[in-house]
C-alpha cells in the first residue's frame, strides 16, 4: 500500500515513520535512505527506490543517440 503519511520534524530536526510504513519496507534503525530536495518537494526514498526512480527516468532513452544529435545540432550551427 502507497499513500501519504502525515510526519513531523523534532527539534533536532528528526522524522518519524510510521510504524506501518517501516514494517512494509523492512526498515529498521540504521537502514540507509536519501533526502532529495527536488522542484517539485521533498522526496524521502530507499537507496533501492532511488535506484528504481533513476532506472524508470532513463528507461527508453538512448543517452547515445542524444548525444549524437546534440552533436550534429552543434556542428550544423557552427557552418
Amino acid at each position: 500500500m502507497s499513500g501519504t503519511h502525515p510526519v513531523v520534524m523534532g527539534d533536532r530536526g528528526r522524522i518519524v515513520l510510521p510504524i506501518d510504513v517501516r514494517d512494509r519496507l523492512g526498515l529498521q534503525a540504521g537502514s540507509p535512505m536519501l533526502l532529495l530536495e527536488t522542484p517539485r518537494g521533498l522526496v524521502l526514498a530507499t537507496r533501492g527506490q532511488v535506484k528504481q526512480l533513476v532506472r524508470d527516468a532513463l528507461a527508453g532513452a538512448s543517452l547515445v543517440d542524444e548525444l549524437v544529435r546534440e552533436r550534429r545540432a552543434a556542428a550544423a550551427d557552427d557552418r
